[in-house]
């Protein structure tokens, strides 16, 4: 139930006619937002909103924040996203148990569960191998909310990279998509976005929540390898098929079965 994910780009539900231009802006995925980006009084408005957009735009497809489960809005947005074919997927907020995912999971489309909160990540787990669930994301900002963190302090990015470390192996060892990391919320400082998304691809992560078109291009090219280890891996994998060889020397360096695998990974991600 894995799919690319480098980029998905926020449209606040109230907003329809954004939409549109989100979906031209070139990310992976178009998130739709039921949740933080909408007011307590206007929920419904923009659920009907979304959903007139859906039905008026049939070849559209998006994932759509609902609101979190324990929330008296979660059964009509869940009844919303397995109403619209163009929902393909429901990202679940403020993630907790493997039972929220199963009550987010009953439209049958893929889950994106966010973890924001400190039992979230004591859960990671069994959040990670509940039946459903595509891509963790990982809601840093109120994450730090619920731990009291001073986020400019040097603290706060141990604890964030702690937590980081712990989705990344929870994914991988559940055999799910590579987690997506939290907002840059500078959408205007392109050399802060492309440190911050390489930060996280080195510790696992396959893309970023972006609240910005401008970010999308700036993250893909940020999660592209660099053109040294591009050219390294097509000497390795060439190398490999040439020989039929399961271990030889380039440069003088051995190469074995998980050298020839990481050349692959690298080529697989330069597309």
């Amino acid at each position: 139930m894995t799919s690319r994910a480098r980029t998905a780009l926020f449209v606040p539900a109230t907003r329809p006619e954004r939409i549109p231009k989100a979906l031209a802006a070139g990310a992976d995925h178009v998130v739709v937002d039921l949740e933080d980006a909408v007011a307590a009084d206007a929920k419904d408005s923009a659920r009907a909103a979304l959903a007139d957009f859906l039905r008026a735009n049939a070849e559209a497809r998006v994932l759509v924040r609902v609101n979190g489960a324990d929330t008296p809005q979660f059964a009509a947005d869940i009844a919303l996203c397995a109403e619209h074919a163009g929902v393909v997927a429901v990202m679940l907020p403020k993630a907790e148990s493997a039972a929220q995912i199963a009550a987010a999971a009953k439209p049958g489309k893929p889950v994106w569960p966010i973890i924001e909160s400190a039992l979230g990540v004591a859960n990671v787990t069994q959040i990670a191998r509940a039946p459903g669930v595509a891509h963790i994301a990982f809601g840093t900002l109120d994450f730090g909310v619920d731990l009291d963190m001073d986020a400019a302090s040097p603290g706060a990015s141990v604890m964030l990279d702690h937590v980081r470390c712990q989705i990344a192996l929870a994914s991988r060892a559940a055999g799910i998509g590579a987690p997506i990391d939290g907002v840059f919320t500078a959408f205007d400082d392109a050399d802060g976005l492309r440190r911050y998304a390489q930060h996280a691809r080195g510790l696992g992560f396959g893309g970023m929540l972006c609240i910005h078109p401008a970010q999308v291009k700036g993250v893909h090219d940020a999660y592209l390898p660099p053109e040294a280890d591009v050219a390294w891996a097509r000497k390795i994998v060439a190398e490999a098929e040439r020989t039929g060889l399961g271990a030889f020397q380039v440069d003088g360096k051995m190469v074995d079965a998980p050298v020839i695998a990481r050349a692959r990974g690298i080529l697989a991600r330069a597309g």
